[in-house]
C-alpha cells in the first residue's frame, strides 16, 4: 500500500516530519515542505514521478531537516524570500547567532544544521507558473515571521497550502513560535492578520503541515481567530489592532492620509487621478519588530494596500519618496515596486545610500539594495500630478535626511522623518531632538531644520514616529531654542576648539565598508581623513590589512589646513585566500600626532 494519502486526484499527502503534499500536473509534480525527504523512497510510486520542485512554507527544521537529498536528486528548492538566509548561508548564521545572554526568544534556531542551495525565492503577491501548476505565494507571518502560504486550483478546488499558520479549528501548531521578541506575542497579532488576509482569498480547504486536512476552512479560520482574539486580551497588548485593521489610514485633509498601523508612519498623497504617493514605507500594519536585526528578523509586506484601494479610491500606487535611509523608512519599497510598479524617487543626499548600502557604515541600513528611479535635488521642486512638491536638506536625525514640503487642500504641510520625536520621561516636555551619533549629526543641523521650518511656514508637520502635529505660533521657536540649546551642551562636554572630531568623535571613514571580492580580484577604497587640529599639518594615512595582503601605496601623504578633510585613494591586494570580513584600518596622523586607527572596514574575499 502506498505511504501516500490521496487528497484528490492530483493531491496526495505524506506524513513525514511535517506533512508533505505532492501537487501533480500531467508528468510533472511539484511539493510542498519536504520534511526528512521520505518522499524519495517512494520514488516507484506513479504519484511521485517527475518531481520537479519543492515550495517552502517556513524555515523550520522539520519542514525541511532532509533538503540536502533534494538537492541531490536535482529538485528544485524555492524559499520564502525573508528566510532564505536561513537555509542557504544557516552555517554563519549558525556562527554568529547570540547565545549567551540572549534575549532572543524566536525560533530560529530551528533551522538546518548545515545550509542547502535554494533555487530562489518565491514571488509573493505575484503567481508563479511552475511545471503546469500556477501558485499564488501569500504572506502570512505568524509561526515564523517569514512565514508564506501557498494558493492554487486543483480538481475544481481552491486549495491553500498554510505551513504552520492553523493546525485545525480553533488550533495552532505552536504559540512558543510566535514569542517573536523576549516576553511579547508579536506573532499571535501576526496570525490574525494572515488568517484575515488568507479569508480573504476564499480557499475551499486548507493543508496544514501538521494537522488534518480542513474542508470547512472559513468557520475553522474563525474560531482560531475567536481564539487568538482571547490570548491578545489575556496578554494585555496590541490594544490598537483592531482599529488598525479596521481603519488603518486615516485623513489628515482629504487628500492627505496617515498610515497609522505602519513602523515608521508612512503618508498617502491622493489624487483626483486615482493615483497615490506614499511617503516613506517600512513596515507595513506592524505587530512589533522581533528580537535581532538579521534579514530572517524583518518583514514588509503589502498589507494595508486593499483597504487603500477599497476605502479611498486608489488605483495605483505610482511613487515612494523616502524622507531618509532607515530601514523602517524603506524596507517595504522594494516590494512596492516588484508588486505594484511603484516608482521610488529619492533625495539626492542620500541616494547613493539606498542604492549601495555596503558603502557606508551607518546605521539602520536596509539589507538590500532599493534602485532609485529618479534622483531629486536638493532646494529644487518637481511635479506629480496636481501637487508640487520641494525637497529640502534636513540633517539631525542623520546626515542623509530630506524634509519634503507641498500644499493639499490648502494646508501648507512639512514631512519631517524622525528629525524630532516624542519626548520621554516623567514630565511633560517638547519634542526631543532626535539625533543619532553615527548617522552624521553635526553642530547647527537642528538650528537650520528650525530655520527651514520657519521659511516654509507649515499648518501641518508630520513625522515617523510622532502624532501628526497642527502648528501653534510658538511651536516653531520652541524648536530653534531647542537647537541652540543643542549645540551649548555640546561645545560645552567636548574639547572642539582644540581638536575637533565633530559629534561622530573620528577622524577618518573608509568606503566602503563593506566589500566583497573574488580571489585574485583588488579592490579601490576611499579614506576620508580631517584633521581636527586648529593648525595646519601634513597628515599620514596608512592602510593596515591582513598579512600577506598589500595596499597600494601603503601611505599617503598630503598637507592640510586646519579644521579640514579631503578624501585619499589606496589599491588592496589579498593574499588570495578565502576569508570572511577581513578587517582592514586607516591610520591617521597629523603633523607629529598619532591618532591611531579610527577607521575600520571589511572584506570578504570569495
Amino acid at each position: 500500500m502506498s505511504a501516500l494519502t490521496p487528497i484528490s486526484d492530483h493531491l496526495h499527502r505524506l506524513a513525514d516530519t511535517c506533512n508533505v503534499y505532492v501537487v501533480r500536473a500531467g508528468d510533472e509534480a511539484i511539493l510542498i515542505d519536504f520534511g526528512d525527504g521520505d518522499v524519495l523512497d517512494h520514488r516507484s510510486d506513479p504519484v511521485t514521478s517527475g518531481l520537479r520542485a519543492t515550495f517552502v512554507t517556513h524555515h523550520h527544521r522539520d519542514q525541511l531537516q532532509g533538503l540536502a537529498r533534494a538537492v541531490e536528486a536535482g529538485i528544485q528548492v524555492w524559499a520564502p524570500p525573508v528566510e532564505r538566509e536561513l537555509i542557504d548561508q544557516i552555517d554563519l548564521r549558525w556562527q554568529s547567532r547570540s547565545i549567551v545572554n540572549s534575549y532572543d526568544t524566536r525560533e530560529d534556531r530551528f533551522s538546518l544544521l548545515r545550509s542547502v542551495p535554494v533555487t530562489g525565492t518565491v514571488t509573493e503577491y505575484r503567481p508563479m507558473h511552475c511545471f503546469g501548476i500556477e501558485l499564488l505565494p501569500l504572506p502570512t507571518p505568524g509561526h515564523t515571521i517569514g512565514s508564506v502560504s501557498y494558493l492554487t486550483d486543483v480538481d475544481g478546488r481552491r486549495v491553500a497550502f498554510t505551513g504552520d499558520l492553523i493546525y485545525g479549528s480553533g488550533k495552532v501548531w505552536s504559540l512558543a513560535a510566535t514569542m517573536w521578541s523576549y516576553g511579547e506575542l508579536p506573532g499571535v497579532a501576526s496570525t490574525i492578520l494572515s488568517l484575515l488576509s488568507l479569508k480573504q482569498h476564499e480557499p475551499d480547504l486548507l493543508l496544514p503541515s501538521h494537522g488534518e486536512p480542513i474542508t470547512d476552512p472559513i468557520p475553522a479560520i474563525d474560531r482560531t481567530i475567536e481564539e487568538l482574539w482571547r490570548m491578545i486580551d489575556f496578554r494585555g497588548s496590541h490594544e490598537d489592532l483592531a482599529d488598525w485593521i479596521a481603519q488603518p489610514y486615516v485623513a489628515l485633509t482629504p487628500h492627505l492620509l496617515h498610515n497609522r498601523s505602519s513602523h515608521s508612519y508612512s503618508y498617502v498623497l491622493l489624487s483626483d487621478s486615482g493615483k497615490a504617493l506614499f511617503m516613506d514605507y517600512g513596515y507595513d500594519m506592524i505587530t512589533g519588530l522581533a528580537a535581532g536585526v538579521d534579514r530572517a528578523a524583518r518583514r514588509p509586506w503589502l498589507y494595508t494596500l486593499d483597504a487603500l484601494k477599497r476605502d479611498h479610491g486608489v488605483s495605483s500606487v505610482d511613487v515612494v519618496i523616502p524622507t531618509h535611509y532607515h530601514d523602517d523608512h524603506v524596507a517595504g519599497m522594494n516590494m512596492l515596486r516588484e508588486v505594484e510598479g511603484t516608482q521610488v524617487w529619492a533625495a539626492s543626499n542620500f541616494s547613493d545610500v539606498l542604492e549601495r548600502p555596503n558603502r557606508y557604515d551607518l546605521p539602520c541600513l536596509w539589507h538590500d539594495p532599493i534602485p532609485v528611479d529618479r534622483s531629486l535635488p536638493i532646494g529644487g521642486t518637481m511635479r506629480w500630478e496636481e501637487y508640487e512638491l520641494a525637497i529640502h536638506a534636513l540633517p539631525g536625525h542623520t546626515e542623509f535626511a530630506s524634509a519634503i514640503s507641498f500644499e493639499v487642500d490648502n494646508t501648507r504641510v512639512v514631512v519631517t522623518g524622525d528629525q524630532q520625536d516624542m519626548a520621554w520621561g516623567r514630565q511633560p516636555r517638547p519634542e526631543r531632538l532626535n539625533y543619532i551619533y553615527p548617522g552624521r549629526v553635526s553642530l547647527g543641523d537642528f538650528v537650520r531644520s528650525a530655520e527651514l521650518y520657519a521659511q516654509i511656514d507649515p499648518q501641518l508637520m508630520i513625522g515617523g514616529h510622532w502624532a501628526p502635529r497642527w502648528i501653534a505660533p510658538d511651536y516653531l521657536e520652541m524648536l530653534a531654542t531647542h537647537g541652540r540649546a543643542m549645540d551649548d551642551v555640546h561645545r560645552s562636554l567636548l574639547p572642539l576648539d582644540e581638536v575637533d572630531l565633530g559629534l561622530e568623535g573620528f577622524a577618518a571613514r573608509i568606503e566602503p565598508y563593506r566589500s566583497e571580492v573574488n580571489a585574485g580580484d583588488e579592490l579601490d577604497l576611499e579614506v576620508w581623513v580631517r584633521n581636527p587640529f586648529p593648525e595646519a599639518g601634513e597628515a599620514a594615512v596608512e592602510l593596515i590589512v591582513p598579512a600577506g595582503w598589500a595596499a597600494t601605496p601603503t601611505i599617503q601623504r598630503l598637507a592640510l589646513d586646519g579644521r579640514s578633510n579631503t578624501t585619499v585613494s589606496f589599491r588592496l591586494r589579498t593574499d588570495g585566500a578565502p576569508v570572511r570580513r577581513a578587517r582592514i584600518a586607516a591610520d591617521v596622523r597629523i603633523g607629529d600626532r598619532h591618532l591611531g586607527q579610527h577607521a575600520e572596514a571589511l572584506v570578504t574575499v570569495r
